[in-house]
């Protein structure tokens, strides 16, 4: 699907230069644009948007020439055609002609590896399945206990101060806790390991010793888990009838660790932010308008935790959105461009509620595998924080909030907050923000002795009526009086007790029976 008709083209047509006059800030050969020097991404889709239409050429570092995907159904075709399109970054052009430099900023998000991502055919069917069938092992209701747990263990830490910065104290550690929990290492969850995902993700002077240090939790991990296995996605991994080697396995658990991390610990933020600084979404969520995995859903359309996906390469000459695409070219997922295209959504600020079309977690083949339990760090994250700390406010100037911006995503720095201070929580026990012991003994629903009705054995007993109204079958005759006693035990009311055995009638019989106004 593709709007109306536009000049075919190609990335490195001349022919694109700026109008005279035009204040082209950030440009390169072509006129085109360079991404990574754009003061505002948000504001340059939409200039390429009107300009080009849905598919526009844009530079990367070192001005290699590379496609935007800005709409909608462009981008699902991309992604749900792997006859035409793949993530085999080996094929693209300007790295097999040396143009793409091994020291590339970007090579770390291009370079192939021996993961499901960047595989296709029967390789990825062996390497995708071997991900999901681990992933399918995992006990959800387990999974949201432990999310809840662990989120009454990070509040508990900051609680009582009646301050906290939401991003270093809980958006980035939450996800991580959890991940490390769901791999099988929990012992190795500490602040180190969360720090060195986020130098590691940074690209900064440490962030090779970052990635050294993640893999070797990662592959003493997997070296346990031969030896001794147990129901982890770990285990569950190695042990899949796909075999993977000790390389793959090893890859495998870092995309599925960093790459849940970093997705998760940006949507917990961006969501958490739009409570405290939009009046209108906080009082939907206290008002019952809206619940928080509606509200989850709506941040994942309008902040995605990633901004555009590096990269699909096209396997054949093609035709997108009215752009010429060469064999060998590359182009950029464009998530959150797509997820405000005008044909989709008119209105940018339009209530999304219940609409799960958003781009945020891919399609096709290579669509996120982890994706509901991103949703489910959320959903309990943050439903459980609000439980904590209903009276939570931001601590500065929402335009004082600090950002770093990257073409793959936008990562809030801070977050700071003040709320009432609070005592800590029994981290097994339900949030609440009025800590109050909880009763150890049951509640009784009996409100008084009744007085049982007397009915001779030698009455023929009233069928039993069922929650129909329709009756059911009577005794049979020459049961005895046996029978008969029985069912005048059955249905007399003894103060909630059934006759003759002290056994407590159950709340729903005792209920059906006031009901019919015995």
């Amino acid at each position: 699907m593709t709007p109306e008709s536009h000049p075919l083209t190609g990335p490195d047509d001349l022919t694109l230069d700026p109008p005279p006059g035009c204040p082209a800030h950030g440009t390169g050969p072509g006129g085109l644009h360079r991404l990574h020097q754009a003061r505002d991404l948000e504001a340059l889709y939409e200039d390429l948007r009107e300009r080009y239409g849905p598919v526009a050429p844009v530079l990367l570092h070192d001005d290699v020439p590379m496609w935007v995907v800005l709409g909608h159904a462009e981008n699902l075709h991309m992604v749900r055609t792997p006859s035409q399109y793949t993530r085999d970054s080996r094929i693209w052009t300007p790295l097999r002609e040396g143009m793409v430099k091994p020291d590339h900023p970007l090579m770390p998000h291009i370079a192939w590896q021996p993961i499901c991502s960047h595989a296709e055919g029967d390789e990825h069917k062996r390497l995708r399945g071997a991900v999901t069938g681990a992933m399918a092992t995992i006990d959800h209701r387990g999974l949201r206990r432990h999310i809840g747990r662990a989120t009454q263990r990070l509040v508990n830490r900051f609680c009582e101060s009646g301050r906290a910065d939401l991003v270093d104290q809980f958006a980035e550690h939450l996800p991580m806790a959890v991940m490390c929990h769901v791999l099988g290492m929990p012992e190795e969850y500490n602040d180190r390991i969360v720090h060195a995902a986020r130098d590691m993700l940074k690209g900064t002077e440490t962030a090779i010793a970052s990635n050294e240090y993640i893999m070797g939790c990662l592959l003493r991990l997997a070296a346990r888990r031969r030896q001794r296995p147990e129901d982890d996605f770990t285990s569950h991994l190695i042990n899949h009838p796909a075999g993977l080697t000790d390389d793959e396995i090893g890859q495998h658990l870092r995309v599925v660790l960093i790459a849940a991390y970093e997705a998760t610990a940006n949507l917990l933020a961006n969501t958490i932010r739009r409570v405290l600084t939009e009046p209108g979404f906080r009082a939907q969520l206290n008002g019952g308008q809206m619940t928080v995995p509606e509200a989850v859903e709506q941040s994942l359309w309008d902040e995605p935790p990633f901004s555009t996906v590096l990269g699909y390469f096209a396997k054949q000459d093609t035709e997108l959105g009215g752009q010429r695409i060469r064999r060998g070219d590359g182009l950029l997922f464009g998530v959150a461009p797509g997820n405000v295209d005008p044909r989709v959504r008119p209105d940018p600020k339009a209530d999304m509620q219940g609409n799960r079309s958003h781009l945020a977690f891919g399609g096709g083949p290579h669509e996120c595998p982890g994706q509901d339990i991103g949703r489910a760090i959320a959903d309990v994250g943050v439903d459980a924080l609000l439980m904590r700390l209903p009276d939570i406010r931001l601590d500065c100037d929402e335009q004082m909030l600090r950002r770093t911006e990257s073409i793959a995503s936008r990562h809030l720095m801070e977050l700071p907050v003040r709320f009432t201070p609070r005592p800590q929580q029994d981290e097994t026990a339900a949030p609440s923000h009025t800590p109050v012991p909880m009763p150890r003994q049951r509640i009784s629903f009996d409100v008084g002795p009744v007085p049982p009705r007397t009915v001779p054995v030698d009455e023929p007993a009233e069928a039993p009526r069922r929650w129909d109204g329709a009756a059911s079958e009577p005794p049979q005759a020459g049961a005895g009086a046996g029978a008969a006693d029985a069912d005048v035990a059955a249905r007399a009311p003894r103060a909630g007790r059934a006759a003759g055995t002290g056994r407590p009638r159950g709340a729903w019989q005792r209920l059906l029976r006031w009901w019919r106004g015995h």
